[in-house]
């Protein structure tokens, strides 16, 4: 590396501040110095590598293509940093491990299954956060996030922990001898959907474009849906392996299926894990192998 031709890290550290917090002032507070000095440090910065990093023609200061991408790069240079520093002394030990999960992953598999976490390590602090939405994993916030998709999350490291395929059910009395070939044989049934965003929802979006939805939608929480499915009160799409134990015991059957190799993963940030993460993704991969029916690698 060549070390000289280097931007200072002040002049780095300010500009990157910036692109966080948005403004010189809130930049400044960030780093307990005045907002004149970080844009000193700015326009020098811009001086040394003779580009506009920020554009001044607004009322606001808005960051320049070279800027963007500078300030991505900035990101995850000082983040690893931040986390190595925190692995080394032993600063966030006591901080408690975050994941990020979808309410269906959360109420079909991985709540039901943390029991056995807490026996094998007790005194473990976790925070789960269900959300529909994807969570940025930034340092000192979301350490673990299980995403589903094909596992390319650019800038993120991702393993497959359950591949199965989506499908929709029913109980069989909702359905009754209806025959089901394809989509439109469906559009007279009640369904039961995720509410907002969702891997159900972007997978039927994928699989049949916009449905017919004269026949009436249920919008409920993830952690309802199966329930409701269970219980007759309409169509769903779900990940196979979460009923797969329902299927065959004839609680519910298949209508339609499309394995598309997707499936959920574990997703973290490149660099030094802490100690509880290890622990904590030892322990999740050994459970999707031995706790997850009809999971298929």
């Amino acid at each position: 590396m060549d070390w000289l031709n280097l931007p200072p890290l002040t002049a780095l550290r300010a500009f990157s501040a910036l692109a966080e917090a948005g403004s010189v002032v809130e930049a400044g507070a960030k780093l307990n110095v005045s907002h004149a000095a970080i844009s000193q440090q700015i326009k020098a910065l811009e001086d040394h590598m003779n580009l506009s990093l920020v554009d001044r023609s607004g009322r606001q200061l808005v960051l320049t293509a070279q800027g963007v991408e500078l300030a991505e790069a900035l990101k995850l240079g000082f983040g690893a940093i931040a986390r190595s520093v925190e692995a080394l002394t032993g600063a966030d030990a006591d901080r408690p491990l975050r994941i990020s999960t979808t309410p269906m992953l959360a109420a079909a598999w991985l709540m039901p299954q943390l029991s056995g976490f807490y026996a094998a390590h007790p005194g473990t602090s976790l925070t789960i956060s269900t959300t529909p939405e994807v969570e940025p994993l930034e340092p000192g916030e979301i350490d673990l996030a299980l995403r589903y998709g094909d596992g390319n999350w650019p800038g993120l490291e991702a393993e497959i922990l359950i591949r199965s395929p989506m499908v929709i059910v029913a109980a069989p009395q909702v359905i009754a001898e209806t025959d089901v070939t394809c989509l439109s044989d469906l559009r007279s049934f009640q369904w039961l959907e995720d509410v907002g965003t969702s891997e159900a929802n972007n997978w039927l979006r994928e699989f049949s474009g916009e449905r017919d939805r004269r026949a009436g939608v249920t919008q409920l929480p993830g952690n309802l849906l199966l329930d409701g499915a269970r219980d007759g009160q309409g169509l769903a799409v779900v990940v196979r392996s979460f009923v797969e134990a329902d299927i065959q015991a004839g609680r519910l059957r298949v209508l339609l299926e499309k394995d598309d190799a997707k499936g959920y993963y574990i997703v973290t940030r490149p660099g030094l894990r802490r100690p509880v993460l290890k622990t904590f993704l030892i322990w999740l991969k050994r459970c999707a192998k031995e706790c997850t029916p009809g999971r298929i690698i």
